[in-house]
């Protein structure tokens, strides 16, 4: 499991494909001397993570490295599985804020490899 922090960027529209397959799309842009653009995707039950999302907010997003090969072509995806966003504070903008303490959008459980049902690709 890793997790990246940065500020959302985009947010994609929800994918549905024909196989009954949902993902939705986002990019984080990190916090570093030079900041990097991460598309980080969540699937099927997953996706309502993105809703409470706007452009700007400051995340840290929690998502596991996916791999597979199709065809002769490797791909690799990071799928989120957590996203919390820093307290607000309240209205006087209190020390919850200034110290970067995180609270938890959604919580679930990381994403089981293991389990078949949670494997559902688009090809």
């Amino acid at each position: 499991m890793y997790e990246i922090t940065g500020t959302v960027k985009v947010i994609m529209d929800a994918q549905t494909f024909d196989s009954g397959f949902t993902k939705r799309e986002f990019v984080v842009e990190t916090e570093e001397k030079y900041p990097q653009q991460v598309k980080i995707e969540t699937t099927q039950d997953r996706v309502v993570l993105v809703e409470n999302l706007k452009e700007g907010d400051r995340i840290t997003v929690h998502f596991n490295i996916r791999g597979n090969e199709w065809k002769d072509r490797y791909f690799v995806n990071l799928q989120a599985w957590k996203i919390e966003k820093p307290t607000d504070g309240g209205s006087g903008g209190g020390a919850a804020a200034e110290d970067g303490r995180m609270t938890a959008i959604m919580d679930s459980e990381p994403f089981d490899a293991d389990n078949p049902d949670e494997n559902n690709l688009p090809f």
